[in-house]
Formats: structure tokens, C-alpha cells, sequence
């Protein structure tokens, strides 16, 4: 352990319950209070958003007064969710805030959360993604299509031509389908990747936290309402920055965090922990939101998925001034 980590877990072991009343560097006495008090956050069944949940003693100590955790609504997604002003600000998957931007959504990406989390897993004829072509995959969803074509499309097939897509309506009946051998892959992020390891079910092509390109970038980014950042600057960078410390605290007490997502009904403890164990958080300062963004949108547009440039995406869909700030002010 080094003298800075050191520093940061003796912080925290002498504050109450998470540890994050008294956490790091506090520069909010120094700026205005936020332009309202009330912050809307997101609800998911993915548990690799956890900084969303830490955070919320951390934005009690920035003025908001009223932390609402809204409920993820399956139908629309995260991203549609934020874009819409249903939800203020949230962590989410890279390729739906493109999407969303390129479709013209009033969505903006703020900041890095934490790099992978998402599996390709495959039956066990299955070798390789480049196995996959005429083989039957699960969409999963917006999220699990476009990653998925990503992911073959990086091995040199054609996603529209090369794949047998199936649309599932739950995980559940993925899963189903997957073991009675009627689908051959399928898309899957936390906790449900650590259930289906444990009960041997499948195995993994791709793992964007430990394969490269994908391990090199972030999988989600923190994202908000361009009317919300508009209206309220000082309430966004004070909600962003406790959002990075949370994620922070995630990187330096997964035991304690895993309570928290455990305490919520989220996912078993167990699980909780592997995945905080395995994610690695903490990285907001060290890799550039920008540079996720460019690799991701300029994949997406090579197959189809988007018609914007990287570039447009990047001038129309992110504000970086919250981010550069708050790097100046929490040296790591």
C-alpha cells in the first residue's frame, strides 16, 4: 500500500457509515450551492453503476437536499431516460449516449465512469467470435445488439450478414434459450455474469474489461440533460464530482460497497464484491472520455449504426469544463 492510498482508507475509516462524509479534498464551501436542491439519479438491475448508489451521502454533503433514485424503465433504456429529464444525470453504456446524440437527443456526456463490464458469452461449440458467423445470437436489447456488432465486426464479419439475430423479451428466456441450445450467445453484463460463472453456463468470447481494444476505454460514461446542465451548473459539477469520488470509493472499499448494492436488493454480497474486485474504478482521472467516445462512434458508423462522424458526436454530445475542473481540484 502506498502513502497516498494509505492517506485515503485512514480518511475514511474514521467517518460514519460508508466512510464518505469526510472523503477526500471538499471544495464545495468554496463555490455557490447548487441551483436546486432536488437530483434525480437511476435505479438499475446492472449493478456496475454503483457509484450512483455511494453517492449519495456525497451529495448530501453538496446541497442536494433530495436524492431520487428513479426506477429503470427497460422499455426506454438509461439514456432515453436522462435525455428526456426524467432522470438528471447517470452512469451508462457508451454506444446507447451515441446513439441517442445521433439521433439528434438533447444528451451529454460529462465524464468517465469505469472501464468494461459487459461479456459476450457463447455455448461451448463456440471457440471464438469469429465462430459466430451463422450462428444464432440474443440481441439483448439496444445495448446488447450494438455492442455484439461491435464485437464481430472487430473480427472481420459483417453484423447484418454473418449473424442469425434473435430478439429475447427477458434475460430469462435468454438464458433459456441459450440452454436448451436454441440461441448460441448472447450479452450480459453485472451481476448476472457472475451468477451464470458460478453455475457454469456458457463461457466468455468477450470480456471488455480484460480484452483489448475494449479494456483500453471506458464502458460507461456519466451522462445528463443538456437543459439540466444549462440551467443548473453549479448543481452538475457538484453532482458530477460526487459521482467520481464515489467511484473512487468503489476502487478503494469494494467490501463496503458490496453492502451497499447487497442492502439495496440489487445482488447477493458475493457478487457485489467479485464485481467490484474485477471492474476497475477510480480510472476518471487517468483515461479520456473523449478518446472512448471517438473509438466507439467510429465502430458504430464502420457498420452502420450511426451516420454521424466521431467528431460530430463529440462536438454535439460532450462538455468536458465539469471534468477538467474537477481533475485540477481532486489531484489522485
Amino acid at each position: 500500500m502506498n502513502r497516498r492510498t494509505f492517506l485515503r482508507r485512514t480518511a475514511l475509516a474514521g467517518t460514519v457509515g460508508l466512510g464518505l462524509a469526510g472523503w477526500g479534498p471538499s471544495h464545495a464551501l468554496a463555490e455557490p450551492p447548487p441551483e436546486t436542491r432536488k437530483l434525480k439519479l437511476r435505479e438499475s438491475p446492472v449493478t456496475c453503476t454503483a457509484p450512483e448508489y455511494v453517492a449519495k451521502e456525497l451529495l448530501h454533503s453538496e446541497g442536494f437536499t433530495e436524492v431520487q433514485y428513479i426506477k429503470w424503465d427497460p422499455a426506454l433504456g438509461t439514456a432515453a431516460q436522462v435525455a428526456s429529464g426524467e432522470v438528471d444525470l447517470s452512469v451508462s453504456f457508451v454506444p446507447t449516449n451515441i446513439l441517442h446524440i445521433d439521433a439528434g437527443d438533447p444528451l451529454v456526456i460529462l465524464a468517465g465512469s469505469h472501464i468494461g463490464c459487459v461479456e459476450l458469452v457463447a455455448s461451448s461449440g463456440v471457440k471464438s467470435t469469429r465462430e459466430l458467423k451463422g450462428k444464432t445470437v440474443a440481441r439483448g436489447g439496444v445495448d446488447g445488439s450494438v455492442f455484439i456488432s461491435m464485437f464481430v465486426a472487430h473480427v472481420g464479419l459483417d453484423p447484418h450478414k454473418d449473424i442469425n439475430w434473435v430478439t429475447t423479451s427477458s434475460r430469462v428466456e435468454t438464458v433459456r434459450l441459450f440452454t436448451e441450445g436454441k440461441i448460441d450467445a448472447f450479452f450480459t453484463g453485472p451481476p448476472f455474469s457472475q451468477e451464470l460463472r458460478e453455475k457454469k453456463i456458457g463461457h466468455v468470447l468477450v470480456n471488455t474489461t480484460t480484452d483489448k481494444p475494449w479494456s483500453q476505454y471506458f464502458c460507461c460514461l456519466v451522462t445528463s440533460n443538456k437543459e439540466f446542465v444549462r440551467k443548473h451548473p453549479v448543481a452538475t459539477k457538484r453532482a458530477l464530482r460526487a459521482i467520481v469520488k464515489a467511484a473512487d470509493v468503489c476502487a478503494l472499499e469494494p467490501n463496503r460497497v458490496a453492502r451497499v448494492i447487497a442492502d439495496k436488493g440489487l445482488s447477493g454480497y458475493e457478487y457485489a464484491l467479485q464485481m467490484l474486485r474485477e471492474i476497475p474504478y477510480g480510472k476518471w482521472r487517468q483515461y479520456d472520455p473523449e478518446d472512448t467516445v471517438r473509438f466507439f462512434a467510429l465502430r458504430m458508423h464502420d457498420v452502420g449504426i450511426i451516420k454521424s462522424s466521431p467528431q460530430t458526436i463529440i462536438a454535439q454530445g460532450t462538455d468536458w469544463r465539469f471534468l477538467n475542473e474537477l481533475k485540477r481540484e481532486l489531484k489522485g
